[in-house]
């Protein structure tokens, strides 16, 4: 036989479109061309393949050898394809019985001595070829360090190898004992563990701006000055949200899947993303020849930390107004277009001015109203507004230094988190954050008292239509966290007081 065809995938977004790796030897001078519209990496796979074939103890036949991936409009990258390649080499050839070939997929990166290098979108690539149909639908041979987040795909048919020679066995077995073992790797259930809450002292407002925000999904900014909390406060925020469910573990671990970064023991962690602020647009947003995930697709279903929020570029904090909205990402590129999804909470902190003692009780802040203002200009009136809550987290008192850290814990909050947004997904389906303009008028009606309070407050600040609507959205979570059905006006006044951040002017 002089033709072998093999089954693999290729990574566009977060799909993975089936390509058939075609290997066909001919007469001629000996040479192995790649074909299909083939990366570097790709096209590099020849010469893995061959020291692979050698080493391991095969022949790698002495004929003209032509790979083709179809289709060839499909861009190809990544070494994923070194496994298919050397296996269609070897059936072609003779070498190995070919077939069983079309009962699998395969997918994986070669050493030189044939052992088998994990790959990225293993889980992308097992979602696919369990959408793919009950009768038609594959097994899937793949690198053994890839196993454990392939397995996350219920009913998926794993057998992972360590090497090349294993496969090779497998199809060349006349016993069972010879071959892979299929792998049945339970959902890892090891206890999620969180910074406490109780390490911090005092800051009893941002604490209750931070409940608010979890139980409605709302994003947050702090503005303090160093050595407020801002940080810390920030890091512990993951443990106040609700426990992921199957589908958001499983979206959050495809997408780290995607840059290489899943590991079992993150499994149902909640993403914590945080940037430095030389960060550029496509680090946040993704992008690329193939484009990859950014910073707000690896937050998704997570928390997405900006510290120093005006140190980053304006044009790069500029990106975040679309994802913030709609919860996607799209890449374009004269080809194709790839989408991520990106729902992720955003909590923000920054100093109130450049020298970031603006405020304090020492006095030691010498920058003018101008320089400050300057400052905080940096952050955009568009994206500013897509901001729910903006407070302002004040300095710690010696008092409260030297007090004892036995504020409430985590656990106690996350508990009336827990409740609140339990309540909101019976009553609308959603979070708070998430309603549309129609369901905030189903769900946030106002008492005349509240709406007063509402409109006093939206003249005097000269709120925009989507700050109105915010500030029910957060209203209508502090109704939720206090257990009423009605927003009340004590419940609008709190929510008020959230939108107030940076709407101020410096004095």
């Amino acid at each position: 036989m002089s033709l072998a065809v093999l089954r693999s995938r290729a990574l566009s977004g977060m799909e993975a479109p089936a390509v058939s790796v075609e290997v066909h030897l001919a007469n001629g001078l000996p040479g192995l061309t790649i074909v299909g519209l083939p990366d570097a990496e790709v096209r590099e796979a020849k010469d893995r393949v061959r020291a692979a074939l050698q080493n391991v103890g095969f022949e790698m036949p002495a004929r003209r050898i032509t790979v083709n991936l179809a289709p060839a409009d499909l861009p190809k990258e990544s070494g994923r394809f070194d496994l298919p390649i050397a296996l269609g080499i070897l059936a072609a050839s003779g070498q190995i019985p070919s077939t069983e070939l079309d009962r699998y997929e395969f997918a994986g990166e070669l050493s030189l001595s044939g052992q088998l290098r994990p790959v990225r979108g293993a889980l992308a690539m097992t979602f696919a070829i369990g959408r793919s149909g009950g009768e038609t639908r594959r097994a899937f041979i793949l690198p053994k360090a890839n196993a454990d987040e392939a397995a996350l795909v219920m009913d998926a048919a794993i057998y992972p190898a360590d090497t090349l020679l294993q496969v090779c066995a497998h199809f060349a077995a006349s016993d069972e004992g010879a071959r892979l073992d299929r792998y049945r790797n339970e959902r890892p259930g090891q206890p999620v563990c969180y910074p406490d809450f109780t390490d911090v002292k005092g800051q009893q407002h941002a604490k209750r701006a931070l409940e608010i925000a979890a139980a409605g999904n709302h994003s947050l900014l702090l503005m303090g000055p160093p050595g407020a909390g801002k940080s810390m406060l920030a890091s512990r925020f993951p443990g106040l949200l609700p426990p992921m469910t199957d589908e958001e573990a499983l979206e959050a671990a495809a997408v780290q899947s995607l840059n290489g970064s899943f590991s079992a023991e993150r499994w149902r962690v909640r993403p914590f993303r945080s940037p430095h602020h030389t960060s550029s647009g496509v680090a946040l947003v993704g992008g690329g020849n193939a484009p990859r995930p950014g910073e707000v697709s690896l937050a998704h279903c997570g928390v997405l930390f900006l510290d120093e929020l005006p140190e980053f570029d304006r044009k790069v904090l500029e990106v975040l107004r679309q994802p913030l909205e709609s919860g996607r990402i799209t890449i374009s590129r004269a080809a194709h277009q790839a989408e991520f999804p990106a729902r992720f909470q955003l909590i923000a902190a920054m100093n109130p001015c450049p020298c970031g003692w603006q405020g304090h009780p020492s006095s030691k802040c010498h920058c003018s109203n101008e320089s400050a203002l300057r400052y905080r200009d940096r952050i955009s009136g568009p994206l500013l507004d897509r901001i729910d809550m903006q407070i302002e987290v004040s300095a710690m008192s010696p008092d409260a230094m030297s007090a004892r850290a036995d504020g409430e814990s985590t656990a106690s909050i996350a508990e009336r988190v827990a409740r609140a947004h339990a309540l909101q997904l019976e009553r609308q389906g959603k979070p708070n954050q998430r309603l549309s303009t129609r369901e905030i008028e189903r769900h946030c009606a106002l008492d005349p008292l509240s709406e007063r309070t509402l409109r006093s407050a939206m003249s005097l600040m000269h709120w925009s239509a989507r700050a109105y609507h915010r500030v029910l959205k957060v209203a209508r979570t502090i109704a939720d966290l206090a257990g009423t059905s009605a927003i009340e006006a004590p419940h609008m006044a709190e929510a008020v007081q959230y939108r107030r951040g940076l709407q101020e002017r410096p004095s």
